[in-house]
């Protein structure tokens, strides 16, 4: 019975994160697709096809209304508009070898054809920028500023600890930059080179080595850089040496012998120093202190489960106090642009980790399993609408590269034309949009092929 239940919730879990995917990202490419779309439509250029998805030999669903083939493709690796008189990934030459026609887009002047190959990131932009204001108005922020975490962070990875950083260690500023935030943290540190901490009430300044995403990524820890939380029992197993001991779903251990455990991580430093012997520990139980005496096994266990605690449980029992900022309705318009442009500068930095060998970034690049992964198993609109917003901006800021085959490459050659008056000829865009769809079948290979080796080797 018990595999049953596991069972149908690891299938209701599969399904609430498939779900949120597939809507996420047919949001996206619609949206997208439309940023080409309308404007094409605006300058008189005929649109032949509008796609969600790709239709490979044949469609799930199509209708043609007006001049244009609406459909649903069955392979969701993206969507894609036809325009006619346009080197795509269609690569309809046929077309091409014709005369040019006044519905055509390379019969539309360079300024139309520019703006019709910026729609699709301009809406990813304006999508992202408009999913954070509503979140700002809608939601507010609640975040932990780092001046209220008293004792430092936990942090037990072993790449981290091998480049200076230690539990208990409190990160003031990154590259010269203060960080105000708890949520800052993970992310700055990790493109950061230059960490400034203070460790037992005295600042210094920890220097990353080049490499270090790389070993972060080799070395396949999960754990980086948390919050340091107090040991509360989950579980009381039944094959627990300690099922008789009293202790109870919901206890939290403050103490061992003599040594005070606010933290898990004290707790661990504890059953290490303890480990073999039966110990009393102090307990704390809805605001009362009370002893239990308990077994450490000769391994350093107490063979309890422990963790899950909310965010108020923890300012109720005063290990930290966040902070609640509501924004009004104009307020949270330049909140929301705020945050839009420092997840972008953020996302240009990591492709420019990525794009930089010697960091290694690379070894981290994921695909469609990787985005998937992000979801939770549990449905929340805040959380589903922060990572649309995020993908939003990731998706422009793909595009933007100038490949040819991607709307920065299309872009790229525009600019080019209208600087040097010059218009790239049609073998040339033909040829050059095949080098781009190569270099864009290759990357999707490798970060996909990421994805895979991760899933076989962890």
């Amino acid at each position: 019975m018990c595999d049953y239940k596991k069972l149908i919730q690891e299938h209701m879990e599969f399904v609430i994160k498939i779900s949120q995917f597939l809507m996420s990202l047919s949001l996206l490419i619609i949206l997208h697709e439309l940023g080409h779309f309308i404007p094409a439509k605006a300058f008189k250029t005929r649109v032949e096809k509008f796609y969600l998805f790709f239709d490979v030999k044949f469609s799930l669903f199509k209708k043609k209304i007006g001049e244009t083939v609406y459909g649903i493709g069955w392979l969701p690796l993206g969507g894609y508009v036809k325009i006619s008189g346009m080197i795509d990934e269609s690569m309809d030459t046929e077309q091409m070898a014709q005369e040019p026609q006044p519905w055509e887009f390379r019969s539309k002047p360079a300024w139309q054809r520019l703006i019709i190959m910026l729609g699709g990131v301009t809406v990813n932009f304006l999508l992202a920028i408009l999913i954070y204001i509503g979140m700002s108005y809608f939601y507010g922020d609640k975040f932990l500023p780092v001046d209220n975490i008293k004792d430092g962070l936990l942090i037990e990875n072993a790449v981290a600890n091998k480049a200076g950083l230690l539990t208990g260690d409190k990160i003031l500023a990154v590259d010269g930059e203060k960080i105000e935030n708890f949520s800052e943290i993970s992310e700055k540190v990790l493109f950061g080179k230059e960490i400034t901490i203070e460790r037992n009430g005295e600042q210094s300044t920890i220097t990353f080595p080049e490499d270090f995403l790389a070993q972060l990524i080799d070395s396949k820890e999960r754990g980086f850089i948390d919050l340091r939380l107090p040991f509360v029992v989950v579980q009381v197993p039944d094959t627990s040496y300690n099922i008789n001991s009293g202790i109870k779903k919901g206890d939290i251990i403050i103490g061992l012998n003599d040594l005070n455990t606010k933290y898990a991580d004290e707790v661990k430093l504890g059953l290490e120093k303890f480990k073999g012997q039966e110990v009393t520990a102090k307990i704390l139980r809805e605001e009362n202190q009370i002893t239990v005496p308990l077994k450490i096994s000769n391994e350093g266990k107490l063979g309890l489960v422990y963790g899950g605690i909310t965010e108020d449980n923890l300012e109720k029992l005063g290990y930290y106090q966040f902070e609640t900022k509501k924004y009004g309705f104009f307020e949270s318009f330049p909140v929301g642009l705020k945050k839009a442009k420092d997840k972008m500068a953020s996302y240009w930095d990591q492709l420019g980790a990525i794009f930089t060998p010697s960091t290694g970034a690379y070894k981290g690049v994921g695909g469609f399993k990787a985005i998937y992964d992000i979801f939770p198993s549990f449905w929340s609109w805040q959380v589903f609408w922060s990572i649309t917003a995020f993908l939003s901006i990731m998706l422009g800021v793909l595009n933007l590269l100038p490949i040819p085959a991607l709307d920065g490459g299309h872009v790229m050659f525009l600019l080019y034309e209208m600087v040097s008056g010059r218009k790239p000829g049609d073998k040339f865009m033909e040829y050059a949009q095949m080098v781009g769809f190569f270099i864009l079948i290759a990357l999707v290979l490798f970060a996909n092929g990421n994805d895979i080796y991760k899933a076989i080797f962890g």
